[in-house]
């Protein structure tokens, strides 16, 4: 299943169109901030459909029945770039464990890269609910390499990724190699991808416009 938000929510349409804009790029705060708040938006989205239980909760004046989740997520992000997702996803589901993802490009003289795996920190998520956010979803090779580095820590009950962007041909990738139970959730999906795999017309590089540039690996 694929949501994206644009076709539903102006507040998230809006905050892409900032995250796009090259002139608004430059304010790293107003960048990060946007790239929280579309997480909280989806969170709040996937909340729905998770699973709930009754609890009695004591008021001052009485016993009220309240609807509770039945568990804690587990919330997994791909540093760098990840990290304001991340946040914005904690800011809902603050009891959450957290799980955490050094995947990179490393790229080769002739232009090609491949996906690099360094560090894994991970709670079991074995019929857990998981979580993964990272900002833009291109080709959808660190996605698929990250599920099948989580899975051997567990199979989860529920795969929910969350990104700002995501790329068609990325979508149909992560399909194809990680199943089609995964759900993505998404603020909006460009049908173009460069040949080094980076997302037209997308919005740049978001590690380097939230966190600065970086060496080139």
């Amino acid at each position: 299943m694929v949501i994206n938000l644009s076709e539903q929510h102006s507040l998230v349409s809006n905050w892409i169109s900032e995250l796009r804009d090259a002139d608004l790029q430059t304010d790293r705060m107003r960048f990060r901030r946007n790239l929280e708040r579309i997480a909280e938006a989806i969170g709040y989205e996937i909340s729905k459909g998770l699973p709930w239980v009754e609890k009695e909760v004591q008021t001052p004046l009485g016993i009220h029945t309240s609807k509770v989740l039945e568990q804690q997520p587990v919330l997994a992000t791909i540093l760098r770039a990840g990290l304001p997702m991340h946040n914005g996803l904690l800011n809902f589901f603050d009891k959450a464990d957290n799980a955490f993802i050094s995947a990179y490009r490393k790229h080769h003289r002739d232009g090609t890269f491949n996906i690099e795996l360094e560090y894994l920190s991970c709670p079991s998520i074995e019929n857990r609910i998981l979580i993964i956010s990272d900002p833009m979803l291109a080709t959808g090779a660190s996605l698929v390499k990250t599920i099948a580095a989580i899975k051997d820590e567990g199979i989860p009950a529920q795969i929910h990724i969350v990104c700002a962007i995501a790329s068609s041909i990325g979508i149909e990738y992560i399909y194809r190699e990680a199943g089609d139970t995964v759900n993505i959730w998404c603020g909006d999906i460009d049908e173009e991808l460069t040949a080094k795999g980076y997302i037209v017309p997308g919005l740049g590089d978001a590690g380097d416009l939230a966190f600065g540039s970086k060496t080139q690996l």
